[in-house]
C-alpha cells in the first residue's frame, strides 16, 4: 500500500502546484518501497524536487502579493532544513533515519501543507491579486 494514495491528495486547482504535488507523492511512494541501494538517490531526487517546488511557490507568492508569504516561506525553509539534516544522515549510511522521515513525517506534513498553506495560496492567486 502506498504511503499516500494519489487519489486522496487534495488538488488546489493551480496546474503547476498540482503537478508538483503529484510528482512529490510519486517520489515519496517510490522511496517507501525502495531498496537500500536505491534509497539515497531517490531521497536526493525528492529533496531536489521539493526545493524546486518551493522556489516556484515562493515566486508565485511574490508575483501575486500573497499576504501570508512570510509564514509560508518560513515553513518552506523549515522543511528544507529537515531535509538537509536527513540527507546528511543518509549520506553517512544511516538509512533508517531517512526511512523514518519518509514514512512517519513527510506524509502527514504534506497533507496538512496542501490543505492549508498551498490551498490558501492557490485561492489567493485565483482572486487575481498582484503585488
Amino acid at each position: 500500500m502506498a504511503l499516500i494514495d494519489l487519489a486522496s491528495v487534495k488538488t488546489v486547482n493551480h496546474p503547476a502546484i498540482d503537478t508538483d504535488h503529484q510528482a512529490f507523492v510519486g517520489l515519496l511512494n517510490q522511496l517507501d518501497v525502495a531498496s537500500n541501494a536505491d534509497f539515497p538517490l531517490l531521497f536526493k531526487a525528492l529533496f531536489e524536487h521539493t526545493e524546486q517546488h518551493f522556489d516556484r511557490e515562493n515566486q508565485l507568492m511574490q508575483e501575486h502579493g500573497f499576504p501570508a508569504q512570510a509564514e509560508h516561506m518560513g515553513e518552506h525553509q523549515r522543511v528544507v532544513g529537515e531535509f538537509k539534516q536527513f540527507q546528511s544522515r543518509i549520506d553517512k549510511g544511516m538509512l533508517a533515519f531517512g526511512r523514518a522521515f519518509v514514512k512517519d513525517r513527510l506524509p502527514q506534513w504534506f497533507q496538512l501543507h496542501v490543505t492549508t498553506m498551498d490551498s490558501a495560496l492557490a485561492a489567493h492567486i485565483k482572486t487575481g491579486s498582484k503585488a
